[in-house]
């Protein structure tokens, strides 16, 4: 005969012989004396649905109640219950042991940050042995999730139809090895949303991956090389690039033309994008310090593609990642995350996204930026 529980609180207790049925031989719960054990909401709902728990009683004195009554109480009374329980139950048949990290739950021995749902160990391990495998954040499709802080984490997203796709979240090795200095005698015009380099040295483009050469069939002309905005940015702050002239779509800008080619660049950059080149700047320079090549991401919708390793563009690897510039307030729309996360695995690429904070946009000694991947995962 299968044992009853009663709610007492957030928890359900169960006696006689439960610290042997359930926390000794499958991980459920926590023992409380004896051989008495309480059970979560959501292991006991599960325990429930699987019919190794007879009822339990919601009140002192009243009757058992099975698993629906017991589900919707649950719901009512917890929030996301229903989302929860399901990414649970799946973790469960996965053959996961688990611990609940919401109140009053402490997660097993692990110390998980407040946003964790549920700890998943490692297979074969136990709560007791506290080997995590995965810290996991439950989700609705429609809720929100702040990108800061996410790393180490892996997201749980139960869709409307009650279906769960899982991400992971961590910090990526973004450890270049592309050997090529620039020269520090480059010059070049400020056009109105690019740099147009005269006399460009040959590596500039095929060591260095920098800009993009203007060539044609029946050129006459050599050596022009177009920057980007945030590639001619990174040149002049590192004292590579100086202009000539400064030229915008109404003519020559004065004011821009005194200033420093960096001022100069960094103004125009921000007159056309606004304040987030600022970020996309402070992102690229990073890159470019972490001897990685940054280059755009437009074709797939981000910011830069990169690539670690580049010793000639006649031979250039693929690009190994797509990255996304955005705040450290950012928070992400599960959809949105879901689409971009396809498109980078559909073009065989890791999505990276930078958080770029006001010290690192502003090229401040303080500056910081996290770096975050978000991939698809099967646990």
């Amino acid at each position: 005969m299968q044992p009853t529980g009663d709610l007492r609180g957030d928890a359900v207790h169960v006696g006689g012989d439960a610290r042997q049925r359930f926390y000794d031989s499958r991980g459920y719960g926590r023992p409380v004396g004896g051989n008495a054990i309480e059970l979560s909401r959501v292991e006991t709902a599960h325990l429930l649905f699987r019919g190794d728990l007879a009822g339990v009683r919601l009140a002192s004195g009243a009757d058992p109640v099975g698993f629906e009554r017991f589900f919707v109480d649950s719901a009512a009374a917890t929030d996301r219950f229903a989302v929860r329980y399901l990414v649970y139950a799946d973790l469960r048949d996965r053959g996961f042991y688990l611990s609940p990290a919401r109140e009053p739950w402490p997660g097993g021995r692990a110390d998980v940050p407040d946003a964790v749902d549920v700890v998943a160990y490692e297979r074969g391990s136990t709560p007791d042995a506290g080997d995590v495998r995965y810290l996991v954040r439950v989700v609705g499709e429609r809720e929100s999730v702040p990108a800061a802080g996410v790393a180490g984490q892996t997201l749980a997203v139960v869709d409307e139809e009650s279906d769960i796709t899982y991400f992971e979240a961590g910090r990526p090795d973004l450890a270049g090895s592309t050997d090529y200095d620039p020269p520090d005698d480059l010059t070049g015009v400020l056009l109105s949303d690019r740099v147009a380099v005269w006399g460009a040295p040959p590596d500039l483009y095929e060591r260095g991956f920098y800009g993009q050469p203007l060539t044609g069939r029946a050129a006459a002309v050599e050596g022009i090389v177009q920057l980007s905005l945030v590639e001619a940015a990174s040149l002049a702050a590192d004292g590579s690039l100086s202009l000539s002239e400064v030229v915008d779509d109404g003519g020559r800008d004065a004011d821009e033309e005194s200033a420093s080619a960096a001022a100069a660049v960094v103004a125009r950059g921000r007159a056309v994008e606004g304040d987030r080149f600022d970020r996309r700047l402070a992102a690229y320079r990073d890159l470019r310090e972490r001897r990685a090549v940054p280059k755009t991401g437009f074709k797939f919708g981000a910011d830069f593609r990169t690539y670690l390793d580049v010793e000639t563009v006649e031979d250039l690897p693929h690009s190994e990642h797509l990255v996304r510039v955005i705040a450290p307030d950012h928070a992400f729309a599960p959809r949105e995350l879901s689409l971009d996360v396809r498109l980078a695995g559909g073009v065989r690429k890791e999505l990276l996204f930078a958080l770029v904070d006001d010290g690192a946009a502003g090229g401040g000694s303080d500056a910081g930026i996290e770096w975050l991947s978000v991939g698809r995962l099967t646990p």
